[in-house]
């Protein structure tokens, strides 16, 4: 689909790059322009390359075969510093943040402003924080240590960061994994911003949507390797896709219609005091119920409490909820998360990588974490059964793995959140919470664990999810749950529901 109609002079240029791993091929004679003022979508599954290609590009990778050029001119880049120095700036998908710092500190680190005594300019700094800050409509003080912020605003910050440096070549890897549609209106209309000065961007994406909105042009990565590339406008979806996967997944995912006439959950004025003001309330007075083989699908803006009630009615913060959880019409006090284990609840959160797994741990071993109990004896881990378990939901859940002993850093997105999903199917719940469950990972695995939320709705589980995009909550839910500034503000079933009813309900102060 090589179609590329404008006559530009690239600012960065690829020649068949090439990058291997201990032997194994992550890229193969990759070709690449990118022009300014213009934004070319890197499009491809999780390990095809993309990311590998940019942290080339970047100065993250600085061994390799092949060449890059900025302006004509060769550059082999020693450190990402070197590389920002030319103008060459990367929003890296996993965070490049130090959770201990406040977001200031953070956005100028190796970028310190020295006022004329040769000290630290704190005010200043401070000063132009809550200015991009205000730029991303963002309004939390500059102050805050990150690790108190949630994954989105940690996202943004991450951009705010990009933004205070002048690119050239600004490079995007999924920088709205984590933010709501109102945050990534901002984001693309700083893109259009950047595009009118010249900048050139490059936008890795899972989601093809934002993709057709913003991007100019495409390159397709599988396996290492480029399949095409060409002018987005005139390109179509089903194409994009069946370059990225070399199969067509047209109908791939059809939502059944599992619910039973069988509560399993049912939440009666639940509320949760703001742990840091607890005048101030992130959930209040959130009742709904749950079926057998129901879906519920969650969703609002960034802040409006949605992760909030999944963390209610896992028990994560007990000395600030109120209200009452009822299983299968028994009503049960959850204060920890072992007793909304023993309940029957299993919890998959937002921040895999922090939240739900160990990462140096092998996949065996992070299966097993929440079920301990069910394979030991007297203090001791049945090896043998524990393997047996690892196994079968590899298996089950299609991970792709080289082994059980594989250390999880090592696998994709995709499959570490497979990962996590098997941790908690292996405890057995009669309820599922998923928190943004197909995040950062790519269609083809989105389309997978769509299948298996269908599937485990099928087998009678009573499932929750958590998401910011609405084609999603519409695609695997039975009923959906809008919520506003951390109340309810709408509940509707799928027939009912539109991404306008939802928006409308998102920015809704009350319930109508």
């Amino acid at each position: 689909m090589e179609n590329q109609t404008k006559q530009a002079v690239p600012v960065l240029e690829i020649r068949n790059v090439s990058k291997d791993f201990s032997g194994i091929y992550a890229l193969k004679n990759i070709d690449l322009q990118i022009f300014p003022g213009e934004v070319t979508a890197i499009i491809g599954e999780n390990g095809a390359g993309k990311s590998t290609l940019m942290k080339i590009v970047s100065g993250v990778y600085t061994e390799y075969d092949g060449d890059v050029f900025l302006n004509g001119e060769k550059v082999n880049y020693k450190n990402p510093k070197e590389a920002s120095e030319q103008g060459v700036i990367i929003i890296h998908q996993e965070l490049n943040l130090v959770p201990y710092l406040n977001i200031t500190e953070n956005l100028f680190l190796g970028n310190e402003l020295i006022n004329s005594f040769g000290l630290l300019d704190t005010p200043k700094m401070h000063k132009k924080a809550k200015e991009l800050l205000g730029r991303l409509h963002l309004d939390i003080n500059p102050n805050t240590p990150l690790n108190q912020l949630r994954v989105g605003q940690q996202q943004l910050v991450e951009i705010a960061k990009a933004l205070m440096l002048e690119s050239k070549v600004l490079i995007m890897d999924e920088p709205t994994s984590a933010i709501s549609d109102h945050e990534v209106e901002l984001l693309f209309q700083i893109i259009s911003d950047l595009k009118a000065k010249g900048v050139a961007i490059v936008y890795i994406s899972h989601k093809l949507n934002e993709l057709f909105e913003i991007a100019d042009r495409f390159t397709v990565l599988r396996d290492g390797e480029k399949i095409g590339s060409g002018m987005m406008e005139g390109a179509t979806h089903q194409q994009l896709i069946q370059m990225m996967v070399g199969r067509s997944l047209t109908d791939s995912f059809r939502k059944a219609d599992n619910i039973r006439p069988k509560e399993i959950l049912r939440v009666e004025n639940l509320c949760f005091r703001n742990p840091e003001n607890t005048n101030d309330f992130l959930v209040k007075d959130v009742s709904f119920s749950l079926q057998q083989g129901e879906v519920l699908g969650i969703c609002g803006l960034m802040g409006a409490g949605r992760t909030e009630v999944l963390e209610a009615i896992f028990g994560l913060y007990p000395t600030y909820i109120s209200g009452k959880i009822f299983i299968e019409g028994v009503e049960k006090q959850i204060r920890s998360v072992t007793d909304a284990i023993d309940a029957g609840i299993g919890l998959v959160p937002e921040d895999r990588k922090l939240q739900g797994l160990i990462l140096n741990m092998d996949v065996t071993r992070n299966t097993s974490l929440a079920s301990l109990e069910k394979i030991s004896k007297f203090n001791f881990i049945n090896k043998k059964k524990e393997e047996e378990i690892s196994l079968n939901f590899i298996q089950k859940l299609n991970t792709q793995v080289k082994s059980p002993k594989m250390e999880v850093h090592k696998l994709s997105g995709g499959n570490q959140q497979k990962v996590v999903i098997a941790k908690w199917l292996a405890t057995h719940p009669k309820i599922l919470l998923l928190d943004e469950p197909t995040r950062g990972i790519d269609i083809g695995a989105k389309t997978e664990i769509y299948k298996l939320i269908n599937e485990l709705a099928e087998q009678g589980m009573g499932i929750i999810v958590v998401s910011s995009e609405l084609p999603e909550i519409l695609a695997v839910s039975d009923s959906i749950l809008v919520m506003s500034e951390s109340k309810q503000t709408a509940k509707m079933t799928r027939a009912e529901a539109t991404e306008e009813l939802i928006m409308k309900a998102a920015l809704c102060k009350k319930e109508y």
